[in-house]
């Protein structure tokens, strides 16, 4: 919300009307990460740690769909013609990491390289991860929501599915490591 709020008290910041405080916990930080003497260095470390958190939700939501979406759907093609390899031959989870050539890795480090650099550069509007030249959940020059009320309620989602495919994918990586699938089957461990 408002940043300028938080200044008010002479003690301490107050960010439990912020997005993302949500039921039952409300405004959980267990280990105090949030409580500074200067309310204003409170603040700017609020607004970095919660810019970072939807870039760490966003980028957990888009890796649960990578491990999901292969299962039941591969392009067809190829996705390195010169070294013979379709995407039907790369596996599902860790497999992958030694299977796609290192000239797609490095075309994926310069786009999330790009998109790190471009939107780091400004300062968020707003709310938290709201950059300008990009729309709702971060998608560059995509197009904003421009109703407050529902710009709130879809960033309040946003943090907290963030949250949960945070979590779900280290149980996808945990079960990938355990199993030796992306979706391994738990009889056989």
């Amino acid at each position: 919300g408002d940043w300028a709020l938080y200044t008010a008290s002479p003690l301490r910041a107050d960010f439990s009307k912020e997005l993302g405080v949500t039921a039952p916990f409300g405004f959980w930080d267990p280990l105090g990460l949030s409580k500074y003497d200067d309310p204003a260095i409170a603040v700017s470390q609020f607004k970095r740690r919660r810019v970072i958190e939807l870039q760490h939700g966003r980028v957990a939501m888009l890796a649960c769909i990578g491990y999901i979406v292969p299962e039941y759907f591969k392009w067809p093609g190829y996705i390195s013609p010169y070294a013979n390899l379709k995407f039907e031959d790369i596996p599902n989870g860790f497999g992958a990491l030694s299977t796609v050539p290192g000239a797609g890795w490095l075309q994926i480090i310069t786009f999330v390289g790009i998109l790190e650099v471009t939107n780091l550069q400004s300062e968020p509007k707003e709310y938290a991860g709201d950059f300008e030249g990009y729309g709702a959940f971060g998608i560059p020059f995509g197009k904003g929501i421009q109703d407050k009320a529902k710009k709130e309620a879809s960033l309040n989602a946003e943090i907290n599915n963030g949250r949960l495919a945070m979590m779900a994918i280290i149980g996808m990586f945990f079960q990938n490591g355990l199993t030796g699938q992306a979706w391994g089957d738990w009889a056989l461990y």
